[in-house]
Parts: structure tokens; sequence; C-alpha cells
């Protein structure tokens, strides 16, 4: 009965999430919000907001169950690019923009997953088994495809010279988003068809068909609802971007918070479930979600914001700061350590988590 009631809280907030959206849209068009409904407006669409992406995530992972490793989990990743990519457009539209946004999302996302995520995994299991292993070459191909793109990415633009400042010049946009794409594209292929073993468990194991799993019905349901969900929250997030940076100058924070709040927003609902795999000793399939959102939010963010920024006409600053760029390679050169034995321990998780609190707190005290 409870797993029943569960079941059904699932299949009303994707549906629940879309009215309040159409409602908020429709009273911020019209200019006609109610005076205690424009003080209460920020708190109800974060809570609203959680609330859907939760349920698409949840939506996303029982696709994920039916199509088993590693579809399932790139199933998870994209669901997530989707949201990242309508949070960060909406903020950077709103009041005067923000163009620094996408690199701070970025380079908060790789900080968040390379550091907290997966910090918190190799603790988490290192703690209840002692050592956990993982597929060697599965790491070492996420590891290879996404220190070219952060570098690609994040780090040259500074020292380009087409354009002032951490920018590219337009056309240096659209050759960086092609390779950026095409590398993605690649991995995507070595991680689904050419080499899917290496991003299996250590058993081999694929419970993608397991009697356990969902049934095609659900199946198909839960891809309905994950599109409604992912609906509400691009509307959602057009809303919710107008008071963000309000909120965050009001409380005394640095814009930089904004990107870090997005990371976390996105990556709350992904980092659990994969505390819950590493909890169940599957530390393979919580690389695959950790490593995965950073290739995707590279792989697909980047582009598509890059295209849609040129096609409104707004500045896209991609290069980050010399202390950022310190902790990322500093970052690539412990997870080099980290994953390149095929097992791992409490020790490496904590040094990760050292960089993360690193990170925050260089993000308020520069």
């Amino acid at each position: 009965m409870a797993g029943a009631r569960k079941h059904l809280h699932w299949r009303l907030v994707p549906a629940a999430g879309l009215i309040v959206a159409l409602i908020i849209s429709f009273f911020i068009a019209r200019g006609s919000l109610p005076p205690a409904m424009a003080t209460a407006l920020p708190v109800v669409e974060l809570a609203v907001l959680m609330a859907t992406v939760f349920s698409s995530v949840h939506h996303a992972d029982v696709i994920a169950h039916r199509l088993g490793e590693p579809y399932g989990t790139l199933v998870l990743t994209v669901a997530v690019t989707v949201i990242e990519v309508a949070l960060i457009l909406s903020i950077m539209l709103a009041g005067d923009g923000n163009a620094g946004l996408a690199r701070e999302t970025v380079f908060s996302v790789i900080m968040v997953v390379c550091n907290g995520m997966v910090g918190l995994c190799l603790i988490v299991g290192g703690l209840r088994y002692g050592e956990q292993g993982f597929r060697l070459p599965g790491a070492n191909a996420y590891l290879v495809v996404l220190m070219p793109l952060a570098t690609l990415t994040l780090i040259l633009p500074t020292y380009t010279t087409s354009a002032p400042g951490p920018l590219y010049s337009p056309i240096q946009l659209v050759f960086v988003s092609f390779v950026t794409l095409v590398l993605y594209g690649v991995f995507l292929y070595v991680q689904t068809i050419r080499h899917r073993d290496y991003f299996l468990s250590d058993s081999g194991e694929d419970h993608g068909d397991s009697g356990a799993g969902p049934t095609a019905g659900e199946f198909w349901e839960s891809a309905g609802q994950l599109l409604v969900a992912l609906v509400a929250v691009v509307l959602l997030a057009k809303g919710f971007a107008g008071s963000v940076e309000a909120v965050v100058t009001a409380i005394g924070a640095p814009l930089d918070a904004v990107g870090l709040l997005v990371a976390l927003l996105v990556l709350l609902p992904e980092t659990m479930a994969a505390l819950r795999a590493a909890r169940r000793n599957e530390l393979q399939k919580s690389l695959n979600l950790a490593l995965g959102s950073s290739l995707a939010t590279i792989g697909l963010t980047i582009p598509a914001v890059s295209m849609l920024a040129m096609a409104l006409g707004q500045p896209l600053e991609l290069g980050i700061d010399r202390h950022d760029v310190v902790l990322l390679a500093l970052t690539f050169g412990v997870s080099l350590v980290t994953f390149g034995g095929g097992r791992t321990n409490i020790l490496p998780g904590f040094v990760h988590l050292v960089l993360f609190a690193t990170f925050v707190f260089l993000i308020f005290v520069p």
C-alpha cells in the first residue's frame, strides 16, 4: 500500500509541476501578481522546481532500470543536462543577464561531481566495504575525454587573442562546440556499442531485463511522465531565474554562487542515486553517474548554450580565473591517482572532499 502511494506521488508531481508553472507564467505575463504571491513566489518556485527535478530523475531512473547499464545512466545524464540548460539559459537571459553563468555552472558541476560526489561515494563505500573495485578502462575513458573537454571550454578561452577577455570569437565558439560534440559522440559510441563492457559492474551483470524491473507499461508511462516533468522544469526555470540572482544578492553572496546553486540543484537527485549505488557496492554505477554527468555537462550543455547565446546575441564568457585553473588541474591530477589502480578506499575520498570544500570556500573568500 505504501509503495502504491509512493508511485502515485511520482505520477502526480510532473502534472502538478506543469500546472503550477503555467499558473505562474500566466500571472507573470499579465504583470498582476498579488502582493502575497509576489513575496512567496521564489520559495514556491524553488519548492516546486526541486520536486519536479526529483520526479524527472525518478522517472529517468525507471527508464534506466529497464534499459540496463550503461544505457540507463545515459538517460539520467541527458535528463539532467536538459534541466541544466534550461536553468542556465533562463538565468543568463533574466534581468541584465549573466554572461559568465554557463562557465560558473559548468566549472561548479565538475567540482561537485569530481570532488564532492566522487568523494562522498568513495567514503560511503569505503566505510562499509573497506575497498571497492571498478572497471579501470571505464574510468580511464571518462578521464581521457573529460580533461581535454574541460581545457578547451574553460581554460583555453582565456588565452586566445581573437576576442578580448575570456571569450571565444563566434567562429572559435562554433569550432569548439563542434569538436566537443564529436568527442562526446565518440565517447557515447565507445560506452554503448564498441566497449560497453568497460562500464558494467565487475561481475559484468546487466540488470536491465531482470524480473524485478519495470514492465513495458511502466516504462512507457515513465517516458511520458519524464517529458511532462522536463517541460515543467523548463517553464519553472523561466520564472525562477527572475528571483534567484536577487536572492543571492540580498543575502550578500557573490554572483559566482549562482552557478554553484544551479549545479547543486540539478545534481542533487543524481548524487543520491550515486550514493545508493556505492552503498550497494556498485561503485562502477556510481562512477557512471558521477563522471557521466560532468562529461554530459560539457559535451551537451556548452554546445547548446553556445548556439543559443549566438542566436540571441548574448555574450558568453567561458574562461575561468587563475585560482580556478589551479583547482581544476589539481582535481584532474588527484583523479588520475584515485582511478589509476582499479580499487579505492576512503583516503582519496577525503582528499576529494577537501578539494571540494576549498572550491566552495574560495567562492565566498576569493
